[in-house]
């Protein structure tokens, strides 16, 4: 039954008494209209008062229509009729058309078709289905609309059911959709959803290259083979290792009575075996924290008078020193140059499936370029291919933060400040204080660092550094990143290309461009930093997030340029370094329980190819150098190996507490945030005073508070309480009555304050000398 609008319903009632027209319905194609003139086929409707041109469509080429009946007509001519109403054309052509005759209406088939009869669009005849059809989108703010042609599902559906059949044709429609899927994350996307991203950009031959000569040049001292993806079939000879090598002699290091007040010195060239550490204290095994600083500790020599173990298991000998053998020699085999791709027939049969290329970047031609090595036996105890510099990078105005790490390292490091003359050959190592003006890309001008020097000379907290009992101990150095990028061979040609090089875990910061050097005549005319900021030719003034960002980038680009160590400036060191030294190889720290590399501390050898490989991968990839980045360049390439992840043990003892981990067995002192080191709860205020430096994290090598930049170490005494050697004649303090509870900064910060007046030794029972 047709259900009609009340009103025609009504109106079609009183006219069922008269005999019902004859109509037919014409088939249209766009605008070119074509007629049937074989009346006797064409589809037959009985309503009244609708006028139809001459012709009718055949069922055999309508079978739509004729299937779905005359309520289907009806129902187009209505929609048909709101439509034309809707653009205030019905009127005019309804005019015209009365005032025509029969013939003339026969005739003027354009202008009926537009008022009053049935338009069937060509897709709904079977024979003439388009595979495309219009999508009219209206233009915004005007009346006109866009047409945007898309696929016809249904009209292909129907082509390929009607060539093909209803199964065949219904796979061959989903298949089509799935190509074109397909082909837009071919081209769209640089991986498949649910597939892992890669940051690849060396292949395989390549990175078994720089693993073979990482090992020749003996910094993989570790017992960890070349890992399976690589398919090695004999492992590379290993000059770090006992066998190949020089022998090892494990020390039980302990105070013998009755020096027991202070612990021993490390040895001199004294190793720490990281394999063993890791085999006490890698979280992932599910060690503590406290287990972890026991061993570090009695395996260090660093319970002194406080032994209580009177069994000390063989395990736990973590310390030791090469034992040369007699007549042992090792030449390092230089790597083998290639020309083009050279694979060897076992190679062509290996599954490379382990490393794919990073999609958005190519690979590295020609192959990478190392420098040749040489026998690591023959190096000498202060190796200046081995410098021993721990770096530090400081923005802005110099504080209380920087100050309190400055002193840890005077206090704890074998600077032989005891000695009036340190010896030659005890190889100090040294501090280098990196300081950012200010500038994203810092400009060369001398001008400015001479400013930056005199503001830290009259800085309270910097200037006790500058004191000659420190020079060549400690050295203040101005960051200039066009420098330092320029430095490096690996970035010096290429860096400037890059769209931004301040990027750090998808945080970037986009510059407007490129620094260049000062004339001497702007040198004079802009000679503080205001006004360099205030000059319309240095659009470079940092935000307040860009240092994050700038310094993961700075501690790879100094590690490989100079060599040694990096390290956050909100570190403070708990012990001498000695036996890290003694570790040739790259180590950086676990983020907490993730499985990811912590670079707050950071130890890469001086133009070595892991370096390399890094800041090429980096480049390549958006100048990316976050420490979770970097454990995704590590593991796609399956070198993880070669930049040890130590335990965050031996350097963020607190991080598990603080994220909820081991609280039921936690390390001394328990912090459940970072914040407690500055603000210790009341009812662990006690402990501080108490056990002193001694019982802050013994074992661990470091100590990394996280910030709180805020928080003053010494709320009572907030500056440099130094005694008068280091008193100033326009330092004023005024120090104010000492609260009833000290923080652990409190303590800490006073205990190498009172090492610098010369009144108690430092942490190994030595004196300073002046």
């Amino acid at each position: 039954m047709l259900n009609l609008h009340p009103n025609r319903k009504q109106k079609f009632q009183k006219q069922q008494e008269a005999p019902p027209p004859r109509m037919s319905i014409s088939a249209m194609t766009g605008s070119a209209y074509s007629s049937r003139a074989n009346d006797s086929e064409a589809i037959q409707c009985p309503y009244p008062n609708l006028s139809f041109p001459h012709g009718g469509v055949h069922a055999e080429q309508s079978g739509d229509v004729a299937e779905q009946g005359c309520g289907y007509v009806f129902r187009r001519a209505y929609d048909l009729r709101r439509h034309l109403l809707a653009l205030h054309k019905v009127e005019a052509e309804k005019d015209s058309v009365d005032a025509l005759g029969e013939e003339d209406q026969v005739e003027s088939t354009y202008t009926i078709a537009h008022t009053f009869i049935i338009v069937i669009p060509a897709y709904h005849s079977r024979g003439s289905t388009p595979l495309i059809i219009p999508l009219p989108i209206l233009i915004p703010g005007t009346r006109r609309k866009l047409r945007l042609w898309m696929p016809n599902i249904r009209g292909l559906h129907r082509a390929s059911v009607s060539k093909f059949g209803t199964k065949r044709g219904s796979f061959l429609i989903a298949l089509v959709y799935l190509l074109f899927i397909f082909s837009v994350f071919a081209v769209a996307h640089p991986t498949w959803p649910g597939l892992p991203s890669t940051t690849l950009v060396y292949d395989k031959e390549d990175l078994e290259r720089i693993w073979r000569w990482e090992i020749a040049s003996g910094h993989h001292p570790s017992t960890r083979p070349i890992p399976s993806p690589y398919n090695v079939e004999i492992q590379p000879k290993n000059p770090a290792l006992p066998h190949e090598g020089s022998g090892r002699v494990y020390l039980d290091v302990s105070s013998r009575a009755p020096n027991v007040a202070y612990p021993p010195r490390p040895k001199a060239g004294s190793v720490a075996d990281l394999d063993v550490l890791m085999n006490h204290c890698d979280f992932a095994a599910d060690s503590y924290v406290r287990d972890c600083l026991e061993v570090l500790r009695i395996g260090g020599g660093l319970d002194n008078g406080r032994r209580v173990r009177r069994m000390i298991p063989d395990e736990w000998l973590y310390v030791f020193v090469d034992e040369p053998t007699t007549g042992a020699t090792h030449t390092s085999p230089s790597p083998p140059v290639r020309q083009g791709v050279v694979r060897v027939e076992r190679d062509a049969q290996v599954d490379d499936s382990a490393f794919r290329k990073s999609r958005h970047a190519s690979w590295e031609t020609p192959a990478i370029s190392l420098p040749p090595t040489k026998n690591p036996l023959s190096s000498p105890y202060c190796d200046p291919e081995e410098p021993r510099i721990f770096h530090m990078f400081w923005s802005g105005d110099f504080t209380d933060k920087p100050y309190l790490a400055l002193l840890s390292f005077l206090y704890t490091q074998n600077l032989g400040l005891h000695k009036s003359e340190p010896s030659p050959s005890s190889c100090p190592p040294k501090l280098w204080l990196w300081i950012n003006p200010g500038f994203m890309l810092t400009l060369k001008n001398p001008a400015l660092s001479r400013e930056k020097f005199e503001k830290i000379k009259h800085n309270q907290w910097a200037a006790p550094f500058l004191h000659p009992r420190f020079n060549g101990i400690i050295e203040f150095k101005f960051w200039n990143t066009t420098e330092q990028l320029d430095s490096v061979e690996e970035l010096r040609d290429v860096w400037r290309s890059a769209p931004t090089i301040f990027n750090s875990g998808g945080h970037t910061i986009h510059i407007s461009g490129m620094p260049r050097t000062w004339t001497a005549q702007e040198e004079e005319a802009a000679t503080t930093a205001e006004s360099m900021a205030a000059n319309a030719t240095s659009p470079y003034n940092e935000p307040e997030k860009v240092a994050v960002v700038l310094s993961d980038m700075a501690r790879f680009l100094l590690c490989h340029h100079f060599g040694g160590v990096y390290l956050d400036a909100d570190t403070l060191f708990l012990r001498d370094w000695e036996e890290l030294w003694g570790w040739k190889g790259a180590f950086a720290y676990r983020w907490s329980w993730h499985d990811d590399y912590n670079t707050a501390a950071l130890k890469m050898s001086k133009g070595s190819a892991l370096g390399s490989f890094i800041l090429r991968t980096a480049f390549k990839n958006d100048f990316d150098f976050h420490p979770m980045t970097i454990t995704k360049y590590m593991k796609d390439a399956h070198m993880e190996d070669l930049l040890f992840r130590l335990p965050d043990a031996m350097f963020d003892s607190a991080w598990l507490n603080m994220e909820g981990y081991q609280r039921e067995r936690p390390p001394q002192p328990y912090f459940s945030r970072f914040e407690e080191f500055f603000e210790t709860p009341q009812q662990n205020s006690a402990t501080p005073p108490v056990v002193g430096f001694d019982g802050f994290f013994r074992g661990a090598f470091s100590y990394h508070f996280h910030n709180s930049w805020s928080r003053l170490n010494d709320p009572s005494r907030n500056f440099p309480d130094l005694g008068p050697r280091f008193a100033r004649d326009s330092d004023i303090f005024v120090p104010k009555l000492d609260p009833q509870d000290f923080n652990w900064s409190t303590v800490l910060k006073r205990t190498f304050e009172a090492y610098l007046r010369g009144e108690v030794p430092n942490m190994y029972g030595e004196w300073i000398q002046y």
